[in-house]
């Protein structure tokens, strides 16, 4: 806020040598540490510029750049203390990405603020690519690489491919509260309430002052309450969370035959998602049979996911093979109590039926 006070020529000749400027800066209000936490889950890790690191510091000075498709923060110049760890991943020196690297990620960056989701998920891939080939060591670039397309993923519809990213992410940094409310957005989009009900907790864990993160939990916990009853905690998968002083298991602990399942579960899990993608994209286009194909034999690895049921119904419903379709809502309710999708599509192929009656 600027005051300026000036008098006539010939008075400032007696009174004042020059005219008189004063200046009062008044500090404005600074985004709350959660607010900012929660919209780079949703929008990324980008749009920052670096003003100063304190070396051993609590907190960082930032300044946010612009603001991007779905970012709500009031830009007026100020500077805003955030924690540490909510800015790791921006903060990580960069210097060991090679220049090709740096210059997609960058084009990524300003691609995803202007809403170009699809062209920033092309330079991230592209990015990720450079990186892996270039042989880097560097789990902090690599982790915000897969957590920025995650972003763009998750922009885009694209929910499998987002949690596919995210757990890369989480391999790499799995105390990272952005990759985890990001993956419980994309679980929840699935109907996976359980495993969006582990995400969440698992960043309130690491910070417990995220308003969004307590309300989808809150959310949640009354939908698994009504569909599996008050024992519902028991049915929760397991996902441990790592302490921030657990080192991560020698080399030596690590055995073949742990190794091989490992694996083995990797392939089916990118096996299913693959084909859920494929089911997914051959429904869209009006391909009900051959999606009826790909669903089954999501099916057959994984036999206990709501929305491959629900979806497969859907498809059993535009071929006018109702009583199929009912089968299906009925597996997934069994799985789901609330799930309105199911008892929706289910009431539709009731309906069916009885007009094939008729």
């Amino acid at each position: 806020m600027y005051f300026s006070l000036s008098f006539p020529l010939s008075l400032s000749l007696y009174l004042f040598p020059l005219s008189i400027s004063i200046s009062l800066s008044l500090p404005s209000l600074p985004l709350s540490d959660d607010q900012t936490v929660v919209q780079e889950a949703v929008r990324g890790d980008m749009g920052w510029d670096r003003q100063k690191v304190q070396a051993e510091g609590v907190t960082e000075t930032v300044k946010e750049e612009g603001l991007t498709s779905d970012t709500t923060a009031q830009q007026d110049g100020s500077n805003m203390t955030v924690p540490a760890w909510a800015t790791a991943e921006r903060n990580c020196v960069p210097g060991a990405l090679p220049p090709v690297v740096a210059q997609l990620k960058s084009e990524g960056n300003q691609l995803f603020k202007i809403g170009q989701f699809v062209a920033a998920l092309e330079k991230y891939t592209q990015a990720i690519k450079k990186f892996t080939e270039a042989g880097l060591s560097s789990p902090e670039d690599l982790c915000i690489l897969y957590s920025n397309r995650a972003a763009c993923y998750l922009k885009g519809g694209s929910s499998s491919d987002c949690i596919a990213d995210c757990n890369r992410a989480l391999e790499l940094q799995p105390l990272n509260v952005k990759v985890l409310l990001r993956r419980a957005m994309a679980y929840e989009c699935l109907e996976y309430y359980h495993k969006a009900y582990m995400d969440y907790r698992n960043a309130l864990q690491i910070n417990s002052r995220i308003p969004v993160a307590h309300n989808s939990i809150n959310r949640i916990t009354r939908f698994l309450a009504e569909m599996d009853g008050p024992d519902w905690r028991q049915k929760l998968p397991v996902i441990p969370l790592l302490s921030r002083r657990q080192a991560p298991p020698s080399a030596q602990l690590v055995t073949c035959t742990q190794g091989q399942t490992q694996e083995a579960a990797r392939t089916a899990k990118e096996s299913f998602t693959s084909m859920k993608k494929e089911g997914d994209e051959l429904m869209k286009n009006g391909h009900y049979q051959e999606a009826t194909v790909k669903y089954s034999k999501c099916l057959q690895i994984q036999a206990d996911e709501c929305a491959v049921y629900t979806s497969r119904a859907l498809c059993f419903i535009k071929l006018e093979r109702f009583a199929e379709a009912k089968q299906d809502c009925d597996s997934a309710i069994k799985l789901e109590r609330s799930n309105k999708k199911a008892f929706y599509r289910r009431a539709l192929a009731h309906r069916g039926l009885k007009v094939r009656e008729h």
